[in-house]
């Protein structure tokens, strides 16, 4: 098929891609409770994306189809009974104090959305900070200002980027752990506690993990993504221990993209201090496009600490609307990869031979990560397929996340170099107003 002719089909087939609705379904025993998922409407005939809990802890998620003139909530209990089976957990423990840090730029609206539902936590002692990172209105501020007062302590970081606004947060932490999610998420209640608790009952726990799962799929863009496999990292906890490497994992621990993601991730704070935080040079809002988050994850294991996964410890994520969108975030995933490898190996010259020794297995699976997966051969793909690659991924997003994978180290190296200069230039600013007021 020729090229143009290719991009027009898996335009065609983009464009094809319908709406699911989003909701959340609770068993207890015989008993079921249905709702829609954060901002969705009712649930009505139609696809819906499930999460089903049970005694309000997530355990998995389905894909139903209620037909027109069906109970919804009879028809996906009975296929959440089938396919999803009983859980037999404790409680979750005593979480210590925690600070909550939520990164943010000229997005307001977004923000009191996430404020809101993290203010709603169920956690016994906890406080929040916003960063407002390079803000060029004071839009951010007067919004916590106005609404949320004493409840909620503002920052501002000059330095553009999400790491230098999650360092800024990790500079103001008064809590034991330091838990970071997004503004573009809603938290359920028991988020905070999930997330935390583990650390009280591991002394080695350096890092934990969470649960993210779609708070809308209404555009082509969301249910691609989502179908793509998410951010979601399934409904089994784990625990990964540098002393033990998993054998299931031949790249650990440089395939940190598997052990969750940025909007739902909490570290000790004295451990996250003691390896420096996160490298300024990655994250989004700098020409590295991506990785503090990963960084952060295998800085911490390489110290020697234990990072674990929760299914438990759920966030909403709102996903990229567009197709362009796609676009950006595929770019910025592979660029994101190797900037995080490169700022790793900058910062951790020891762990180069271990790198060197699994680079040809990483390339394989930087190639499967990548591969273009046809969407009829897929059987259309579908949400809630956590991790697998059995999904479509049209050629063009497997084109742009390879480039960025190439782009990667560069702009690295470009964003170190702005750095610093940004550092440079505030430094002569403070000297010269230092100057004027004498």
């Amino acid at each position: 098929m020729a090229r143009s002719a290719r991009a027009q089909e898996e335009i065609r087939r983009f464009l094809d891609i319908g709406a699911v609705q989003v909701a959340e379904l609770d068993l207890d025993g015989d008993e079921a409770v249905l709702r829609p998922g954060p901002g969705s409407p009712p649930v009505t005939h139609g696809e819906v994306f499930v999460l089903v809990r049970r005694g309000g802890r997530p355990v998995g998620t389905l894909l139903g189809q209620v037909p027109e003139g069906a109970d919804p909530k009879a028809v996906l209990a009975e296929r959440a009974r089938a396919e999803c089976g009983a859980a037999v957990f404790g409680g979750p423990g005593e979480p210590p104090f925690t600070t909550v840090v939520v990164a943010t730029r000229e997005r307001a609206g977004q923000l009191a959305r996430a404020l809101d539902s993290l203010l709603a936590q169920d956690h016994p002692r906890f406080e929040i900070v916003v960063v407002d990172n390079a803000p060029v209105t004071d839009e951010t501020r007067e919004l916590v200002e106005r609404k949320y007062a004493e409840r909620v302590r503002y920052v501002c970081e000059p330095v553009p980027g999400l790491a230098a606004a999650h360092n800024a947060g990790l500079d103001a932490v008064r809590g034991e752990v330091v838990a970071f999610t997004d503004d573009d998420v809603v938290a359920d209640p028991r988020w905070l506690t999930e997330l935390t608790a583990p650390f009280g009952a591991d002394a080695g726990l350096g890092c934990s993990t969470g649960l993210i799962l779609p708070a809308r799929l209404t555009t082509p863009a969301q249910v691609l993504l989502e179908s793509h496999g998410g951010f979601a990292k399934g409904f089994t906890p784990r625990t990964y221990d540098p002393a033990h490497p998993p054998g299931d994992e031949p790249l650990f621990p440089f395939t940190a993209g598997r052990f969750g993601s940025g909007a739902n991730m909490a570290f000790r704070t004295a451990v996250l201090r003691s390896v420096g935080g996160f490298d300024p040079a990655t994250g989004a809002g700098t020409a590295a496009r991506g990785g503090d988050d990963l960084y952060g994850f295998v800085r911490v294991l390489a110290q020697g600490h234990r990072l674990h996964y929760t299914p438990y410890a759920l966030v909403w994520h709102h996903h990229r609307e567009t197709w362009r969108d796609l676009e950006t975030q595929a770019y910025g995933y592979g660029a994101g990869l190797t900037a995080y490898l490169t700022a790793v190996l900058v910062n951790r010259p020891a762990l180069l031979p271990a790198f060197l020794a699994r680079l040809p297995r990483g390339l394989a699976h930087a190639r499967t990560l990548t591969a273009v997966r046809d969407t009829d051969a897929a059987g259309g793909g579908a949400p809630g397929d956590h991790d697998e690659r059995t999904h479509p991924w049209p050629r063009r997003l497997s084109r742009l996340q390879r480039r960025g994978m190439v782009y990667g180290p560069v702009g690295y190296l470009r964003a170190r170099y702005a750095l610093r200069a940004t550092v440079r230039e505030q430094t002569a600013q403070r000297a010269k107003t230092a100057q004027g007021a004498r």
